[in-house]
C-alpha cells in the first residue's frame, strides 16, 4: 500500500468536484481528486448553466470551452406548454402558452446588463468531460477516476498531525492507497464522506419519484425549437402528461438526443419494449424509430446538510443540498459552493489567512443553500398545481370534463378568450422559475468573510425576476464595461483568477494606491488597485457611466473585492487613514480577527 500526502483531497468527480479541482489549481493548491466511476456521467442530468456559473467559468478560463458545444439563450430561451408533441386529433400539437426564460427573448437586455456572459445549456454528460479535461491538464496525475473511498478518519487537533487520513481503492485492480490530507472536499452527492462523519441531512428525503428516459430520435418534423423545456398537458389522458428536453449535441430541430420526463404508471421500467411504447404514446408517434439509452428513476428530495463543515471536511454540491430540479439550482449551487470554498482553502494553506476563514464557508453558503431549496420547492409546487389550474384543470374538474376544458380553452369564443387571458396572467407568475435572474445572481453573504457597513440591502423582487446590483458588502461586484487602452473589459475581469484582492477606487482615489501597498505588505496578501473614472488619474475609463451609477461611492471612495468577485468591504468616501482602514478590513476578512 502506497501513501500520498496532499493538502486537499476531493472525493467525487461530478460537476462540483471537477469544478473544485479546476478552481484549486487556479489558486495554486496541490490536491488529489478521486472518483469511483471509470468515466464521467453517461446520463444528461442537469442541463442549465445559469449566468453566475458561467461568470465563474469565465473567471477560470472555462467559459469558451463550455460555451462551444452549448446552446445559447437564442436556442433555448423560451419555456413552452403544449397539449402533445403531435397527433391526429383536433387538440394535438396545440401550443397552450409560451414565455421567455433564462436570458432569451425580451430578457436578454437585463441579462446582458447583469453580467459579461450569458447563461448556457449543456447537459452534464457533455459538461463533465470539459471540466475533466481542464482538471487533468491543470493538475497532471491528480485526477483519478476508477478510485473509490474506502474509509475516512479525521485526526483532530491543531498540531502537525491534524488532518484527514483516507483509504482509496482502485476499482479495477483493488490496489489501495493511503491519502493523508489537511482537508477534504466531499463532492460525492452524500454517498460516503457525510455519512462517515455523521452529518445528517435535514428536510424531506422523499417528495416524489421521478423517471427520465434518455433516447435518440429524429423529431425534426414535429419539434418547435427554441425552448429549454416543453411541457405537455395531455388533453385526453393526464397520465401521459410529460416534458421533453433537447440534450444535443446538435441544438434545435435536428437535435439527436432527448430527455423525457416519463410517466410510468402501469409500466415496468426494466421492460425496454414497454418503455419504448410509452415514449411513443406520450409523443403521439406510434411508429417513431428511437434508440433508448437509459431509463433513470430517482426520489426527488428537499434536504440540506445540518452543517457544511465538519472539522477538516467540507460538503459541496449534492453532498450539502438536494432539491427539486425547478429553477436549475442544484448543479449551479454546487459549482458556486466550490468557488466560494477554493479561494479560502488557498488563503489558509498559504498562511495568508487564519483558520477562521474556513468557518465562513458554512456561514455564507448554507443560507444560500437553504434559500435555494425553499425556492425550488415553491417553484415545483407552483408548477404542479397552479399551471394545471391556469388552463382550467382544477381539482374539481372530473376526468370526463378534461377534454372539453381544452376545447373551450382553444375555442374562438368570448369564454375561450377569457380562459386564455386568465391563463396568461397565471403563467406570468411562472417567472419565479424561468426568469429568476435575482435568484441566480443576486444572492448575498450577510455574514462571513465580509465587513458589514450597516447599509440595507436593495429590495428584492418577490418573484426573483429583477436583479438590483449593489456594492454593499457581501454582494456580487456589479458588472460594468470599462475601457483601458481601447480594450473593453468587465469589472469582473479586474479580479483575475488567483487569490489576490481587488480594490476599486475612482479618479480621486490616489491615496488608495499607497494604502493597498502597505496593507499587502503587512498581511502578505496581493491587493491590486483599479482606478475607474474619467479624469487623468483613472486607469480605466468609465466610458458609458455605468460604473459611476452602480458604485455607490464617490470618486475618493473604494470597494474591496474578494477573489470570488464578492464585495468584502467598502468606503463610500475618502478615509482619514486609508491604509489603516484597508488593513483592518483585510484582517477581518481573512479571519485573523472577528468583525
Amino acid at each position: 500500500m502506497s501513501t500520498v500526502e496532499v493538502p486537499v483531497l476531493i472525493v467525487g468527480g461530478g460537476g462540483s468536484g471537477l469544478a473544485a479541482s479546476v478552481f484549486l489549481s487556479g489558486h495554486g493548491v496541490d490536491h488529489l481528486l478521486v472518483e469511483r466511476r471509470a468515466d464521467t456521467s453517461r446520463l444528461p442530468k442537469a442541463h442549465y448553466l445559469n449566468q453566475r456559473t458561467m461568470e465563474i467559468f469565465r473567471q477560470h478560463g472555462l467559459a469558451d470551452d463550455v460555451a462551444g458545444p452549448a446552446a445559447t439563450p437564442e436556442q433555448f430561451g423560451k419555456v413552452r406548454w403544449q397539449t402533445t408533441l403531435t397527433g391526429q386529433g383536433p387538440l394535438d400539437g396545440r401550443v397552450i402558452h409560451e414565455m421567455d426564460g433564462f436570458g432569451g427573448g425580451a430578457l436578454r437586455e437585463a441579462y446582458e446588463a447583469a453580467g459579461p456572459v450569458l447563461p448556457a445549456k449543456l447537459p452534464q454528460l457533455r459538461l463533465e468531460p470539459v471540466l475533466r479535461r481542464h482538471a487533468e491538464d491543470r493538475n497532471p496525475g491528480g485526477v483519478r477516476f476508477g478510485h473509490e473511498l474506502v474509509s475516512l478518519t479525521e485526526n483532530t487537533g491543531d498540531g502537525a498531525g491534524a488532518g484527514i487520513t483516507a483509504e482509496i481503492r482502485a476499482t479495477d485492480t483493488g490496489e489501495t492507497t493511503t491519502v493523508v490530507a489537511q482537508y477534504v472536499i466531499a463532492a460525492d452527492a452524500g454517498r460516503t464522506v457525510g455519512p462517515a462523519l455523521g452529518v445528517r441531512m435535514e428536510g424531506l428525503p422523499a417528495l416524489f419519484d421521478a423517471t427520465t428516459a434518455y433516447f435518440s430520435a429524429d423529431l425534426s418534423q414535429w419539434w418547435t425549437e427554441g425552448s429549454v423545456i416543453t411541457w405537455f398537458l395531455n388533453p385526453y389522458r393526464p397520465d401521459l402528461s410529460s416534458a421533453l428536453i433537447e440534450m444535443g449535441p446538435t441544438w434545435g430541430k435536428h437535435c439527436e438526443e432527448w430527455g423525457l420526463h416519463l410517466p410510468l404508471a402501469g409500466i415496468d421500467r426494466t421492460d425496454e419494449a414497454a418503455v419504448v411504447g410509452r415514449i411513443r404514446e406520450v409523443l403521439g408517434l406510434p411508429d417513431l424509430e428511437l434508440t433508448l439509452h437509459d431509463v433513470t428513476s430517482w426520489s426527488v428530495e428537499a434536504v440540506l446538510a445540518e452543517r457544511y463543515r465538519h472539522g477538516r471536511a467540507f460538503l459541496v454540491g449534492d453532498a450539502a443540498h438536494r432539491q427539486p430540479p425547478a429553477v436549475g439550482l442544484g448543479l449551479n449551487s454546487g459549482i458556486q459552493d466550490a468557488h466560494n470554498l477554493a479561494w479560502k482553502l488557498a488563503a489558509v494553506l498559504s498562511g495568508r489567512a487564519g483558520e477562521g476563514l474556513l468557518d465562513t464557508y458554512e456561514t455564507e453558503r448554507r443560507p444560500v443553500g437553504q434559500f435555494n431549496l425553499g425556492w425550488a420547492m415553491s417553484a415545483a409546487a407552483h408548477h404542479q398545481v397552479v399551471i394545471d389550474a391556469a388552463v382550467g384543470l382544477g381539482p374539481h374538474v372530473p376526468p370526463e370534463r378534461r377534454t372539453p376544458v381544452f376545447f373551450s380553452y382553444f375555442s374562438p369564443t368570448p369564454v375561450g378568450a377569457a380562459q386564455r387571458a386568465r391563463a396568461a396572467e397565471i403563467f406570468a407568475t411562472h417567472r419565479g422559475e424561468c426568469q429568476a435572474l435575482d435568484v441566480e445572481t443576486g444572492f448575498a453573504y450577510e455574514q462571513g468573510a465580509v465587513v458589514p457597513d450597516g447599509s440595507r440591502p436593495p429590495a428584492r423582487s418577490p418573484l426573483g425576476d429583477e436583479y438590483r446590483p449593489t456594492t454593499r458588502p457581501g454582494h456580487l461586484l456589479p458588472h460594468a464595461w470599462v475601457e483601458r487602452d481601447g480594450r473593453r473589459v468587465s469589472t469582473h475581469d479586474l479580479i483575475g483568477s488567483g487569490t489576490g484582492f481587488l480594490l476599486i477606487t475612482g479618479a480621486d482615489g490616489a491615496a488608495w494606491d499607497e494604502a493597498a501597498e502597505l496593507a499587502a505588505q503587512k498581511l502578505s496578501v496581493p491587493v491590486t488597485v483599479a482606478r475607474i473614472g474619467d479624469g487623468d488619474g483613472a486607469r480605466y475609463v468609465d466610458a458609458d457611466g455605468v460604473w459611476q451609477r452602480l458604485r455607490e461611492t464617490d470618486g475618493a471612495g473604494a470597494v474591496l473585492v474578494r477573489p470570488d468577485q464578492h464585495v468584502a468591504w467598502r468606503a463610500t468616501g475618502a478615509e482619514a487613514d486609508p491604509a489603516g482602514a484597508l488593513t483592518e478590513a483585510l484582517t477581518v476578512v481573512l479571519g485573523h480577527r472577528a468583525p
